[in-house]
């Protein structure tokens, strides 16, 4: 009998690397030069010379082109490289994935996983492309209104919150988890600007079921993850994260035009989550820590329901922000302060303080964290999401 095809426990995490954030258009330096200095601090922290890396693996159409990368870094060959496809954020655990999945099959030694953003060289991120004729599903939405990234989703969560009789406030226990977790966290954009309920309720609705907190913030900087194998990783300075699983896809139909997707009240998971636990051979009570991917508050209550955390019906008394804060919540969530608080970094930051949650470093630890999720992306599909975990975990 063949052995089963899986990942888990294969390849590890051994480097994170990371720019300082900016908030969007005031980066100082070219995107590509971003790019490098996350590749070179990643590198700096495996404790590997940086012309050891032989792949590159990204997503969310990064513009920096592995050969020019590979080029300015002296890479002695490039053997992989590989781009997710779709927008967003749906694609930063599918990254990994692919890179894992590289190491595992023998196309490459040291694969990195990178994004990289500086929007003053270029035009600002979900914002709609200038253009006299609009074609595709923009045809059936622009005419009437329907644009932006937050109207299109506040469809959908409005939907759900309404089936399940959600309240509003867990939309907010959300925001002032991550909120709460920026403020120990120096990295963060919005460290030194806490979040109060007031300042929540008060602030103006985008679109509803969004107020302004509710909405992910827009970035430049760039961050990095250095991946090889799990016996390399072993022998290498940091404590390896290693990959128990990753899992992408979408729903039947889920990209169907005109919001005719069957399953509409969806953050498109029901689907990847079961095979995400199936490979890393946990489950949702055995997960310690959750990076989940904010786009829009409303797009991580759906993202926690579908992986399992808890019930429609169970939200509104789940999600508090004592449930979600560290050290002692029942579910610590997005524990550097997320895309609403950190970084809008297309949710890559979200992988890097999973491997810091492993290794004990997070400036909001959960104590004797062994499991970590990261949810990729909900609502872009195809999304995905991967389970780390420390050797205990193994």
């Amino acid at each position: 009998m063949s052995a089963p095809r899986t990942i888990r426990g294969r390849v590890a995490v051994a480097g994170i690397g990371e720019t300082a954030y900016y908030k969007h258009g005031q980066a100082p330096e070219s995107e590509v030069a971003l790019a490098l200095r996350a590749v070179l601090a990643a590198c700096a922290d495996a404790g590997i010379d940086p012309r050891q890396v032989d792949g590159f693996a990204s997503y969310s159409n990064d513009r920096n082109d592995p050969s020019r990368l590979a080029a300015a870094l002296g890479l002695p060959e490039l053997r992989f490289s590989n781009m997710q496809w779709g927008g967003g954020g749906g694609g930063g655990s599918a990254a990994a994935g692919n890179a894992a999945a590289a190491i595992a099959a023998g196309y490459a030694e040291c694969v990195v996983v990178f994004r990289a953003l500086a929007q003053g060289q270029f035009q600002r991120f979900g914002a709609a492309p200038p253009a006299a004729t609009v074609s595709g599903e923009a045809a059936l939405t622009f005419p009437y209104g329907l644009i932006s990234p937050a109207q299109r989703f506040a469809m959908r969560v409005m939907r759900f919150m309404h089936d399940h009789g959600i309240r509003p406030q867990a939309q907010r226990a959300i925001a002032l988890a991550s909120y709460h977790h920026a403020q120990s966290n120096p990295r963060a954009v919005m460290h030194g600007r806490p979040l109060t309920p007031e300042a929540y309720d008060a602030s103006r609705w985008i679109v509803e079921p969004f107020r302004l907190f509710d909405c992910c913030m827009e970035n430049d900087g760039a961050a990095a993850l250095v991946l090889v194998s799990a016996e390399r990783a072993r022998d290498l300075p940091q404590r390896p994260a290693y990959l128990l699983g990753a899992a992408q896809g979408s729903e039947y139909r889920s990209g169907a035009r005109g919001h005719n997707a069957p399953t509409y009240a969806s953050a498109s998971f029901t689907t990847v989550a079961p095979h995400l636990y199936a490979m890393a051979g946990v489950a949702a009570k055995d997960v310690d820590v959750v990076q989940s991917y904010e786009n829009f508050t409303g797009g991580v209550l759906m993202s926690l329901v579908e992986h399992e955390f808890f019930a429609p019906d169970e939200a509104n008394e789940f999600l508090t922000v004592e449930n979600l804060t560290a050290p002692d919540g029942r579910l610590p969530l997005n524990t550097s302060g997320g895309n609403l608080a950190e970084c809008y970094m297309h949710g890559l930051e979200l992988q890097i303080e999973a491997v810091r949650q492993l290794r004990g470093e997070s400036t909001s630890q959960v104590p004797g964290a062994r499991v970590a999720m990261v949810i990729s992306g909900p609502m872009v599909t195809p999304v995905s999401s991967m389970i780390l975990g420390t050797e205990a975990a193994l």
